[in-house]
């Protein structure tokens, strides 16, 4: 005999699947947002083989761009436009000067070589230009300067060399017919090398990026990315300015990971918490120059010395160095743009070194995230009677490098840079701070709790701002 549920039961399990039915099937979920980070990477066209158009002869660098220019009509206009041809930014205002102020390799300086100007010999080698000597007023309204070669020719078959002119030996004419797009070769021949060598300025920079493993970097290892995959470009003006060589930064011209990744993608909402105070670059850059060392210290007083060389210890030149290799970067707060970029003729730092760049941006800062930087550390020379960094002439039959005597490297530099040199000079510590955001690892690599929340974590929390590690005393880790 079969047994019946009463009324009453089953009244009541359809009024509860009147109510819950529908909550389940409408009741909103909370999902992970997708990340795609190829539907934002940019689709290269196939470039033109030029290997039949470019047929010469060509005497000159400034040849070649004549016949660049018969196609690419607005090409140099374009390139005249960037820092890439002017080395110098928009003008600043800024609290310590009047007047407003520009920030450039051309007319500025930096405590790796110091300053280009009176040095362009050497130093044009990475100009995007050709002919831009000492002492010569350089036209940068000439479009047959602009050097698209540089940018465009197979490496295997083009190289500056003095003055930002062609190398000796090279065959422009087979340069010119290796045109394409730009690759990791042709940036890296200069960015992989700014400072005088392979790695030297940035730690995230250097020759190891040619052919690198995913462990070295995901995006140009796993993915053989290229630099103009993340560095967009277009009418040739390539997003990502370095702040280095400027003072404020619009946001919407740099580099930014949620350019292509999505916010908030991580499973975990607890690392989703960090990104309200912690670039991605922090947890994703976890250690610097991890295959080739760069340069952490450099002490120009040694120089001129006739002791032992060695690349990576002592040049006569240059004095003596400090190289590191896979080793923790320097965390602080940056908000993008800078507090403070020395400028010619400011005064040395009265007590403690002397900044050359010093980020912006602090725990109370709402744009402000921690950030990883190399920090460069130098002793170069400043004038006592005057107090302010100098700017040695080192290239040339002149200077330093030939004739190792200061006081003629500065009296000739009087005129070049425009500060008085009193007869007297000594050296100073200077610290500069460069970004990181290269050598992303995979997100296996990535730091782990422990990292920074732990007795020997690698971030300094009183440095940072906070009375001790917040997830001990905050209840939510590293949250403003």
């Amino acid at each position: 005999m079969k047994k019946f549920l009463p009324t009453w039961l089953l009244g009541l399990i359809a009024t509860l699947a009147v109510i819950l039915i529908p909550l389940v099937i409408f009741w909103p979920r909370t999902t992970r947002p997708i990340d795609d980070p190829q539907a934002n990477v940019p689709k290269h066209a196939t470039h033109t083989s030029h290997a039949n158009l470019m047929n010469g002869p060509y005497e000159s660098g400034p040849d070649v761009t004549r016949a660049c220019l018969e196609c690419h009509a607005e090409a140099a206009i374009q390139v005249m436009a960037t820092t890439h041809w002017t080395w110098e930014s928009e003008p600043f205002n800024v609290p310590w000067r009047d007047e407003p102020v520009t920030i450039g390799k051309a007319n500025q300086i930096n405590n790796f070589c110091i300053g280009a100007q009176g040095n362009q010999k050497q130093c044009m080698s990475c100009h995007a230009g050709y002919g831009w000597e000492d002492g010569v007023a350089y036209d940068f309204s000439d479009q047959y300067n602009v050097d698209c070669l540089a940018c465009h020719a197979d490496t295997a078959t083009y190289g500056k060399g003095t003055y930002g002119n062609p190398a000796l030996g090279v065959n422009l004419v087979e340069a010119a017919r290796s045109v394409r797009a730009p690759t990791r070769d042709n940036c890296g021949a200069c960015h992989f090398n700014g400072g005088g060598g392979n790695g030297v300025k940035h730690g995230d920079l250097d020759e190891s990026l040619y052919f690198p493993s995913e462990s070295l970097d995901v995006h140009m290892g796993r993915e053989d990315f290229l630099c103009t995959d993340c560095h967009w470009t277009e009418d040739h003006q390539i997003l990502g300015r370095l702040v280095v060589d400027n003072y404020t930064i619009d946001p919407a011209e740099q580099v930014a990971c949620t350019n292509c990744h999505t916010p908030g993608l991580h499973d975990d909402e607890r690392i989703n918490l960090h990104i309200e105070s912690v670039a991605c670059q922090t947890c994703h850059i976890p250690a610097m120059a991890l295959k080739d060392p760069t340069k952490t210290y450099w002490d120009w007083s040694t120089a001129g010395q006739d002791l032992p060389e060695d690349h990576y210890t002592y040049l006569k030149i240059k004095g003596t160095f400090e190289y590191e290799s896979d080793f923790l970067p320097t965390y602080t707060w940056f908000n993008g743009n800078l507090a403070y970029r020395y400028l010619l003729g400011d005064p040395i730092a009265e007590s403690g070194p002397t900044y050359i760049n010093l980020p912006a941006g602090d725990i109370n800062d709402p744009n402000a995230l921690i950030y990883p930087f190399k920090v460069h550390v130098a002793n170069q020379p400043y004038d006592v009677g005057n107090n302010y960094l100098l700017s040695p002439i080192t290239a040339g039959p002149e200077g330093y490098w030939t004739n190792f005597d200061w006081d003629l490297a500065f009296n000739l530099a009087e005129s070049v840079m425009g500060l008085e040199y009193s007869g007297e000079y000594g050296f100073t510590e200077t610290w500069m701070y460069w970004p990181t955001s290269h050598m992303v690892q995979p997100k296996e690599n990535a730091l782990q709790c422990t990292d920074c929340h732990s007795e020997n974590g690698r971030l300094d929390w009183a440095a940072l701002g906070y009375p001790g590690d917040p997830i001990v005393w905050g209840g939510r880790s590293i949250n403003k």
